[in-house]
């Protein structure tokens, strides 16, 4: 078996800097973790004086959780079906075509997500008001549209870019029209990357907040539930195991979306 070349090889300190790295992205999810368990309703005492499932019953009895919990599921249900809709159709349109205004129309596609979430809340809040709508659940949904419009767009563009023109030239010469080539021969190759473009955009808009405060008006995701209750100390253990839920929630999509779209033996996606 032959070695990996020299330059190829972590050194002891890349290792220890990476152990490092994960430590520190890592630890504060695993005390979250743990104290959802601590029997210890105030403080953070270490080590913890001892371990119960109380606070998960508490927490599953409160109806205001449950009723966070289905409206944040909702929207970000909504929100990805309509970035999966317009993202692939902007996809589509940019991916293959020059024209002048391109490269304008991709800054502005992926201006969402690159400025400051405050900037963008207060934005659509003035967008809102101007329109005279109340903030609600369908401006949640257009709030959380805007950012994960852009993960379904960049995703389906990467991989149509990918694709060689002369697929859809052979199915033109073949006899099939626009709808049969793109259901046929487009649809099968960009359908991981929908997926996972699906799944990061609802793993993105189930836990936003920034966005969510400007456009909710009287409605209360469960990230807002989770910014009321910083404010009342003895409920700390309750919020604790939400946020395990939460974590458990969005992990699966996350996981989902990072194995569609891992390189293969090839190097390419899957």
């Amino acid at each position: 078996m032959r070695s990996r070349p020299r330059w190829n090889r972590a050194s002891l300190g890349q290792k220890i800097a990476a152990v490092a790295g994960l430590v520190f992205l890592h630890l504060p999810v695993w005390i979250i973790v743990l104290y959802a368990f601590t029997t210890e309703d105030r403080t953070y005492q270490f080590p913890p004086p001892g371990f119960t499932l109380h606070w998960f019953e508490a927490a599953f009895a409160r109806d205001d959780i449950w009723a966070a919990m289905r409206l944040s599921l909702m929207v970000a249900s909504v929100a990805t079906l309509v970035a999966l809709v317009l993202g692939t159709l902007a996809a589509f349109a940019l991916a293959r075509r020059d024209f002048r205004a391109k490269e304008s129309i991709t800054l502005l596609f992926v201006l969402p997500i690159a400025l400051p979430g405050i900037i963008t809340g207060l934005a659509l809040l003035a967008g809102i008001r101007t329109v005279g709508l109340s903030p609600g659940f369908w401006t949640i949904v257009a709030g959380h549209a805007t950012f994960c419009l852009v993960i379904v767009h960049n995703n389906v563009i990467a991989r149509l870019r990918r694709l060689p023109p002369s697929w859809v030239e052979a199915s033109m010469d073949l006899g099939a029209d626009g709808w049969q080539t793109f259901r046929y021969v487009l649809l099968p190759q960009i359908a991981t990357a929908l997926l996972a473009g699906g799944m990061l955009a609802f793993a993105l808009s189930f836990d936003e907040i920034i966005v969510t405060l400007f456009t909710a008006g009287h409605e209360q995701t469960l990230p807002i539930w989770f910014y009321s209750e910083l404010f009342r100390p003895r409920e700390r253990p309750i919020t604790n195991v939400v946020a395990v839920i939460v974590i458990l929630v969005t992990l699966g999509p996350i996981l989902l979306a990072y194995y569609l779209t891992r390189p293969d033996e090839h190097g390419s996606g899957s």
